[in-house]
């Protein structure tokens, strides 16, 4: 089964893949490695996911934020590859980020959100290291932000 079935068979419709607001890229290739810039919580209407985990969100809302960040990852992934997602060999690895009060502790649980996706995606091969880091504050007040490096055939 390719990537894209996996797509289809969970019934996954992508995201549009958000050109930086910045002075940077969404992604770079360097060799087989695919670096993708953090993407943001942005719900399925286009509206960023804000707030605090702990104190606006609850773990679990946390963890949906995060799943979008892994969906948008995803769409960033297959635009780089030229809408071809079989040049994917592996997901290496995602650093995530929650907004979150002091005394929350549960930032693994959020950020499965992202991992949970990628590895749904990718099977076996979205298999990956992982930093899941509390911050108190992210770009335009959104909860969670991931960014991600995979290996290209």
């Amino acid at each position: 089964m390719t990537y894209e079935d996996n797509l289809k068979k969970l019934n996954i419709k992508l995201p549009e893949a958000k050109a930086p607001v910045g002075n940077y890229v969404a992604t770079k290739i360097s060799g087989k490695m695919l670096f993708v810039s953090g993407q943001i919580s942005i719900d399925e209407n286009g509206e960023l996911i804000k707030g605090k985990v702990g104190k606006d969100l609850d773990t679990e809302a946390g963890y949906n934020a995060a799943k979008r960040c892994g969906l948008s990852i995803v769409a960033q992934v297959k635009k780089a590859c030229g809408d071809d997602l079989s040049k994917v060999k592996s997901c290496i690895k995602l650093t995530g980020f929650v907004n979150s009060v002091d005394d929350f502790i549960n930032q693994p649980k959020v950020i499965n959100g992202a991992s949970d996706i990628i590895a749904k995606v990718f099977g076996e091969f979205g298999m990956h290291t992982r930093a899941a880091v509390s911050t108190n504050s992210l770009p335009l007040g959104v909860a969670v932000e991931v960014d991600a490096i995979f290996e290209l055939k």
